[in-house]
């Protein structure tokens, strides 16, 4: 008997020859949905399709966001600056924003409806004042990592499929350091959202991932 999409999903998902794969999560939380205090254009819409999708997977990790109040990626912490406006923070260039995922506030706190049983681990990013970390596996300088890139090579992973918010920021940099590292990379699109703090952004950002090698995917 033939099987259906989601059978065969299920079959490449979870019982290919060449290591495991896995599905991350990438900073699914209040604050970057409609009513958060960075909102990503119908971020909540993905959460039905990454709920589906988490059954596929024999593993699921996720990222938060976890600012110090502090954090040197907001504007409020510069005077005279507003969200939008880049920086020269410690040699990198930063875009300022508004304050959003700061530790241990409902901002920060996984959005309500992603089911979270099957995460096997949540990774937490952006810790330091200092430096920004949109990326699941490092700061944005590249100077300490998440610990997830060992976690993954620890469990046989050797195919990563990226979904979450924002398709332009944490997922890109997400996406292009899995590749760096040496993981098969995918990015299910429609399980994600841009937030285009510039027109095109966000095409830009596919564009950018399918250079270095990411696919694409939809999840039918």
């Amino acid at each position: 008997m033939a099987l259906n999409t989601m059978e065969q999903l299920t079959v490449k998902a979870s019982k290919s020859g060449d290591g495991i794969k896995v599905l991350v999560l990438t900073d699914i939380q209040r604050d970057f949905v409609p009513g958060g205090a960075l909102p990503v254009p119908e971020g909540h819409q993905i959460v039905p399709t990454v709920n589906g999708l988490e059954q596929l997977f024999e593993l699921v990790v996720a990222t938060q966001d976890w600012h110090p109040p502090d954090h040197l990626s907001f504007a409020a912490n510069h005077p005279g600056k507003r969200p939008g406006d880049v920086i020269t923070l410690d040699g990198i260039q930063q875009t300022l924003w508004p304050v959003h995922c700061v530790q241990d506030t409902p901002g920060a706190d996984f959005v309500p409806g992603l089911k979270l049983e099957r995460i096997a681990r949540v990774f937490r990013k952006a810790t330091d004042r200092e430096i920004d970390s949109y990326s699941a596996f490092y700061d944005n300088g590249h100077r300490k990592g998440t610990g997830l890139a060992e976690f993954l090579r620890s469990r046989n992973v050797t195919s990563v499929y990226l979904v979450g918010l924002a398709t332009d920021y944490c997922v890109k940099y997400s996406a292009l350091d899995a590749v760096a590292l040496g993981f098969k990379t995918h990015v299910i699109q429609d399980a994600c959202r841009g937030i285009n703090l510039h027109p095109g952004d966000t095409e830009k950002a596919v564009a950018e991932m399918k250079l270095a090698g990411v696919a694409i995917l939809h999840s039918r």
